[in-house]
């Protein structure tokens, strides 16, 4: 008898333990009761424990497990959707609503609106919630109004409820959704923000015509340039094809205001600026005036010699290129080395706050105004 089988405890054969094969290792994350909102690669898919959710990073999730499957499919339709699904595509993966119930209560969804849910946590981005809302109202809904607006940079985007478009919708809007139905929603007026359908600027921009002060209509438009996304000709055309909607009339005021060409552009604002200084009975300045530089001569719009002020006009057609913007800075800076002072100012301050102007151009004109 061997050493191994002296030890070997009376009555009990000799066997092997059998070898299973360890489970892929998975990084996790388990929320405290206060957070609230997970890190954003612990997203898909959720474990539930006792003590709250388990958050499981996908990333290394999945290069360990075999893609394919029912939850591999909510998932994947959930990370395009911002960590929302609907219930008609729950139901395309072959889930009844019986078992979609059983996974709502089990944790692995969560109700966000009327036939949409969030998959593996309750904590979502307003991206998430504006995605939600527009599965909610069904096939072709898009955001739009104050929510439309937020998304394109044009707004905050904040309000009780979160506004869907969706043409030819009838009944009541479910509960958190504003939805507004509309039957000239056209293929130009849709398009699709970070992953989210939504209203064009332009009709983003009438929209919130009809629904918003004009101080915040204007903002809005001011946004929409500096962002590089407004297009004067789309927003005609839209006018247009619009005639009676409420907020027509507010929007091609609030143009006419924003507009930069036509009788805008010089000499126009020319024209209209000279008009302000014989009105605030200002002395009359030199128009289209040559200043010799050192290494150059340029040609000042409006000057007056002995205070050695300058006044350009600038209209956004021509001043807001990259190569306008770089020439006017250092033309500024040059002629403030030479002794000059500059100042500009646009249309919108000529023709609807001339007051303003007027008494900031006072000042500068004054024997005790100072340059700084």
């Amino acid at each position: 008898m061997t050493s191994r089988e002296a030890r070997q405890p009376p009555g009990l054969s000799r066997c092997r333990r059998p070898r299973i094969a360890p489970e892929p290792e998975l990084a996790s994350f388990r929320a405290p009761v206060s957070a609230t909102r997970a890190p954003a690669s612990f997203n898909l898919p959720t474990m539930t424990a006792a003590d709250g959710p388990i958050y499981v990073d996908m990333e290394r999730f999945s290069a360990r497990r075999p893609r394919g499957g029912r939850d591999w499919s909510i998932a994947t339709e959930a990370r395009s959707q911002h960590g929302v699904v609907s219930l008609a595509q729950l139901m395309a993966t072959g889930l009844t609503p019986h078992a979609v119930q059983q996974r709502v209560g089990a944790g692995r969804l969560f109700r966000v609106f009327q036939g949409t849910y969030s998959v593996g946590h309750p904590l979502l981005s307003r991206e998430g919630r504006w995605m939600a809302a527009v599965l909610a109202c069904g096939p072709n809904a898009v955001l739009s109004h104050r929510s439309a607006a937020g998304l394109w940079g044009l707004g905050r985007g904040e309000g009780s409820r979160i506004d869907v478009t969706a043409p030819g919708r009838r009944g009541r809007s479910p509960a958190g959704i504003a939805a507004h139905r509309h039957g000239s929603l056209s293929a130009q007026d849709r398009t699709v923000v970070a992953g989210i359908p939504c209203t064009s600027v332009s009709r983003t921009l009438l929209d919130l015509a009809g629904v918003v002060r004009e101080r915040e209509l204007g903002h809005a438009i001011t946004q929409a340039e500096i962002h590089r996304v407004f297009d004067l000709n789309a927003l005609r055309e839209l006018i247009a094809r619009s005639r009676g909607r409420r907020g027509v009339a507010r929007l091609r005021i609030a143009l006419d205001v924003h507009d930069p060409r036509d009788e805008r552009a010089n000499p126009g604002l020319e024209r209209a600026f000279l008009d302000l200084c014989r009105r605030g009975n200002l002395p009359m300045p030199d128009v289209n005036f040559p200043i010799d530089l050192p290494d150059r001569q340029v040609i000042a719009d409006f000057v007056w010699r002995q205070p050695r002020l300058i006044v350009e006009t600038d209209d956004l057609a021509s001043h807001m290129t990259n190569a306008a913007f770089e020439s006017d800075r250092r033309r500024d800076q040059r002629l403030k080395v030479a002794g000059w002072h500059v100042i500009r100012c646009t249309w919108r301050q000529v023709t609807a706050d001339p007051e303003e102007l007027t008494r900031t151009l006072r000042s500068l004109l004054a024997p005790t105004g100072r340059f700084t």
